[in-house]
This record gives C-alpha cells, sequence and structure tokens, in this order.
C-alpha cells in the first residue's frame, strides 16, 4: 500500500482547484507591491548559490506574495532534486519525524518523497526519528505549515522536484545544532541538488487598541525586525533568542535552516520582503490581529 499524506487545509489556506491555485500562485509573482512583480522562469543554469529559504505558513490572500520572492530565488538558478522542507508545529508534536516514503497530495498532483534520502537522514541521526503519526491520523494530519509550502514547490518545479519534510518539535538549541550537523553531513554525501525551506510566520499581534493600533504594530514590526537583522548577521542563536521571545511560530525553523547552511558552508543571508497582513490588507482603519511574514534566502 502507498502512503498519501491527504492535503488538509485546501480551500482554507489556499484554493482547492487547480485552474484556482494556480491564478492565486501566479498573481503572488506578478504583485508589484508585496510580490517578485515578475512572473516566475527558470533558467536552468547548472550551478547553485541559493541552497536555503525562509517562507511563510499563512493564507495564501495575505502571505503568497511574500513566499514568492522564496521560491522564485530557490527555484530561479536550476530545479533541485529534493526540497527538504522545515516544519514546525501547531498541533503539539514534540519530537522530530520525518515522512520517509510515499507521496503528500496538493491540487496541482501529490509530490513524491525521496523515500531514499529521508532514510539517510533518519539513518545518521539519533534525534530525527521516522514517525508517519507526525503527519497522518489525528491530531498531526490537520498541520498545515509544511503542507501551505508545497503547491509552490509543484507549480516551480513542474513537480519535478521531491519531498524530505521534517517536522521539529524541539525548541532546544544544542538538539538543533546537532541535527543540522546531521542533515548536512547527508546533503554533502549526496550527488543531487538539495535546497532546504524553513516556514515560519513572524510575530502574530492583536492590538489593544484595535480602533489605534499604530503603536502595537510598530512594537511589532521592531520585534521582528530584531530577528531579521540577527539573520543578516548569520548569528543563528541570536534569531533563535529574539524569535523565541515573541510569537514567531518557527524559531527553530529559521534556526535549523541558517545552521545546516553554515555547516554547508553557505553563509550569506539576505532578506528579500517582509511585510504584515494588515498591510496586505490595506494597511488603514481598524486593526483586530496582524501577522507578519518574512522571506529570507542563504547563499554561498
Amino acid at each position: 500500500m502507498v502512503l498519501k499524506r491527504r492535503m488538509a487545509v485546501a480551500g482554507g489556506f489556499y484554493p482547492r482547484y487547480e485552474p484556482d491555485l494556480i491564478s492565486i500562485i501566479e498573481e503572488s509573482f506578478l504583485d508589484k507591491n508585496f510580490g517578485v512583480g515578475k512572473p516566475f522562469k527558470c533558467e536552468n543554469q547548472e550551478s547553485r548559490t541559493i541552497y536555503g529559504g525562509i517562507s511563510p505558513h499563512a493564507g495564501y490572500v495575505y502571505s503568497a506574495a511574500c513566499a514568492s520572492f522564496t521560491f522564485f530565488n530557490l527555484f530561479r538558478e536550476k530545479i533541485p532534486d529534493t526540497v527538504i522542507v522545515l516544519g514546525t508545529t501547531h498541533t503539539g508534536y514534540s519530537g522530530i519525524a520525518l515522512l520517509e516514503e510515499g507521496f503528500w497530495e496538493t491540487p496541482l498532483g501529490d509530490i513524491e518523497i525521496d523515500s531514499e534520502l529521508g532514510k539517510k537522514i533518519a539513518e545518521n541521526s539519533n534525534a530525527i526519528k521516522i514517525d508517519q503519526s507526525a503527519y497522518l491520523g489525528f491530531p498531526h494530519s490537520r498541520e498545515h505549515n509544511i503542507e501551505v509550502q508545497l503547491p509552490f514547490i509543484v507549480y516551480c518545479s513542474a513537480n519535478k522536484s521531491k519531498l524530505v519534510p521534517i517536522t521539529i518539535g524541539s525548541m532546544n538549541f544544542e538538539v538543533l545544532k546537532n541535527i543540522a550537523i546531521d542533515i548536512a553531513t547527508v546533503i554533502k554525501s549526496e550527488n543531487k541538488d538539495i535546497v532546504v525551506i524553513a516556514s515560519s510566520d513572524m510575530t502574530h499581534k492583536q492590538p489593544r487598541d484595535i480602533m489605534n493600533p499604530k503603536k502595537d504594530l510598530e512594537e511589532m514590526r521592531v520585534k521582528d525586525q530584531k530577528v531579521m537583522d540577527s539573520f543578516k548577521e548569520n548569528n543563528p542563536e541570536k534569531v533563535f533568542n529574539h524569535a523565541r521571545a515573541t510569537t514567531v511560530c518557527g524559531p527553530q525553523t529559521i534556526t535549523t535552516l541558517m545552521l545546516i547552511c553554515n555547516n554547508l558552508d553557505v553563509k550569506t543571508p539576505e532578506v528579500l520582503k517582509y511585510y504584515t497582513s494588515y498591510a496586505k490588507g490595506g494597511g488603514t482603519g481598524p486593526c483586530e490581529y496582524s501577522v507578519g511574514y518574512f522571506s529570507g534566502i542563504m547563499t554561498i
């Protein structure tokens, strides 16, 4: 029996039907205010300089334009053989686990799990386990943060890239350092083009004064700026500490991405885009809730 992780948030976080999903992805690339401002096109280069990226995982109406920067850059040079997606958890999974076989359903076609690479990572690590329960069955089958990345991967690769999803429930910096070494060691040993994506939104804020949210939204921006400044410094520990001091929902994914890249001698971070859901929604009037979105890449 072939394992398949069913899509859980299609029709909510992103459109369920292929034409609508393609339309919103293409619109996100073309968005001149919040997105890249031009259509995606792979250049089919022989070599790669961009090995990692940070991408938000909210509803596409708000976050897809920001995510477009990440995917535009990761897939522009060449289509990777495999994409490792580092996922956080909103459903309480406390371990570190990968799904090592089968497929993950998307409206654009099922993306294949890179079983060979996943098994090698698990075999090379004392902390990363093969655990289907982190992806299949209640409650973790409704987790959205890895799933939201997949339509972009399928679209940009024409479904030629494989997937290794890794859910990281640990908030222990030493553990993150160790799994980063484990993953990087396997990547170095492979004759494959592999890129890594960290799935994370930034600060979540419910303004105390809904009718006049300017002060609260500025506090939110300042907190996110500390994370991004630490990212630009290529300081994973500072990123981790600043992110944990606010409501960033993937401190461990961003940090692990940086640590993996540093172990691969990929040590040049670049902030591509930041905005909030409030700004994307118009940026005026009352604000009941706002979330920050950040796109960044790691290059050699």
